[in-house]
């Protein structure tokens, strides 16, 4: 949460909530993500199963599927976490792909096809999916040639969520009028999480860190492991509010101006936005209906639209009043008078 303008100074208190790396771990099984590196064979639904077995948990989703036999990154989300995944389909990824060429054909041939596949391209999905199969857009920011041997090739392309990467190595086949398979592929990136700048971890890991934990009730691995759900939301901009708003933020409320603490400079209408706790807790994801320099100038009215809620009600203490709070205050003064 860099670059953040301050609307007004607040303190906040040590007596509810955490600062994300010092939850306590039963919390943090409910707000944590894990980078798993995910192996060949199982479907991205069987590997979340087995880590839902192995650490005890009823609810961890996953963000963005990977077919039975790709390999790499598929994050996940612990708990209360899944409703944060969303975010990372807002960034691109990255994938290597190895591909047969059904028949020989130089580099030079090769390449500038492939620039043909850069920017928006139509694409419609392959029969062997779950979604619809209807045309659609989809954006390769770029596609490169890494390597030949042969007719083997390897290919880095770095596209949109939802992009089909072995219906592009199809499609690159049929242009050429030869054809092409692809024999492997792995992601490494999405969004702001990838293989350059992390450790990915894998299920072994996972049974390792929490047997240890069991036996001895050592928590390190564990929390080498599992990283505050934050972490996967880096990407995100900032709003930090008041400790006062947190609750009634987490049962429906929209963020005012008065219970905004500190925005980044630029805020634009439209724009999705994580709102955090002055501890650096995420609270929810929302939609911004006002700029930078409407909330700086305004003292009232909604700044924010929530549109997901990701911290459970009644981590902070409730400070506001319902209509039928209200009402009981109202009595009970004529009742006194």
């Amino acid at each position: 949460m860099q670059n953040l303008q301050k609307i007004d100074d607040d303190v906040t208190s040590d007596i509810y909530g955490h600062i994300p790396d010092n939850r306590p771990l039963d919390i943090l099984f409910d707000y944590g993500c894990i980078l798993l590196d995910k192996p060949p064979g199982p479907t991205s639904h069987e590997v979340v199963a087995w880590v839902k077995r192995t650490l005890g948990l009823s609810k961890i989703g996953h963000s963005g599927t990977l077919d039975p036999g790709t390999t790499g990154l598929l994050p996940l989300g612990l708990g209360e976490a899944t409703k944060a995944l969303q975010v990372l389909t807002l960034g691109p990824k990255e994938y290597y792909a190895l591909a047969r060429m059904h028949s020989y054909v130089s580099s030079k041939k090769i390449e500038p096809v492939m620039k043909e596949f850069t920017g928006d391209i139509y694409q419609r999905p392959p029969q062997r999916t779950a979604v619809r199969r209807a045309t659609r857009i989809r954006t390769v920011y770029s596609f490169d040639l890494l390597e030949q041997h042969e007719r083997l090739i390897l290919m880095r392309i770095v596209c949109q969520a939802g992009t089909y990467v072995r219906k592009i190595i199809y499609d690159l086949g049929e242009v050429l009028s030869l054809g092409a398979t692809m024999i492997e592929l792995r992601r490494t990136r999405v969004s702001c999480l990838s293989e350059k700048n992390e450790s990915f971890v894998r299920l072994h890991h996972i049974l390792d860190a929490f047997e240890r934990y069991k036996e001895s009730g050592d928590e390190t691995k564990l929390r080498q492991l599992i990283k505050p759900i934050e972490y996967c939301l880096q990407g995100l901009r900032a709003v930090v509010v008041r400790d006062t708003a947190v609750d009634a933020l987490c049962h429906g409320a929209q963020l005012a101006i008065p219970g905004i603490t500190a925005i980044p400079h630029d805020i634009r209408r439209g724009e999705i936005v994580g709102i955090y706790t002055l501890k650096g807790e995420i609270v929810g994801l929302s939609e911004a209906v006002m700029t930078s320099e409407d909330i700086a100038t305004k003292t009232s009215g909604f700044a924010f639209i929530m549109k997901r809620i990701i911290m459970k009600p009644n981590t902070y203490p409730r400070v506001w009043r319902t209509a039928s709070d209200l009402k009981q205050s109202s009595i009970v003064t004529k009742q006194a008078h």
